[in-house]
């Protein structure tokens, strides 16, 4: 299998929750970063990332805890809603180098 492993803190990601690199920052929470993607797919591009070190869904699911698991969800909800004042829109989120992954922290891409 082509997965990665061990949790990479050099990815992009992990930078932006550190503030060693910059973000149009949409939504902040003790848990959840929320931002515009740099090379957007749609109108509206969001990534919505956990500040804890997970590679992706799979890792997420079996390793965070299940309110962990749920907060993240509800706070998706909240920044589609809430803050990008989106209806309709899709989730979506690649789980390894073959479905597309390019940068191995978790996150969901809100799409509109």
């Amino acid at each position: 299998m082509d997965i990665k492993k061990e949790y990479d803190k050099n990815n992009v990601f992990y930078k932006i929750i550190n503030n060693q690199l910059p973000s149009k920052k949409v939504y902040e929470s003790d848990s959840v970063l929320a931002f515009h993607d740099i090379n957007p797919a749609s109108k509206v591009h969001v990534l919505v990332i956990p500040k804890k070190e997970y590679i992706n869904y799979s890792d997420f699911i079996s390793n965070a805890q299940k309110d962990e698991i749920a907060e993240f969800f509800i706070e998706i909800e909240k920044v589609a809603k809430e803050y990008l004042n989106l209806d309709d829109y899709k989730l979506i989120t690649n789980c390894g180098p073959k479905s597309g992954q390019v940068v191995f922290h978790f996150h969901v891409h809100i799409i509109a």
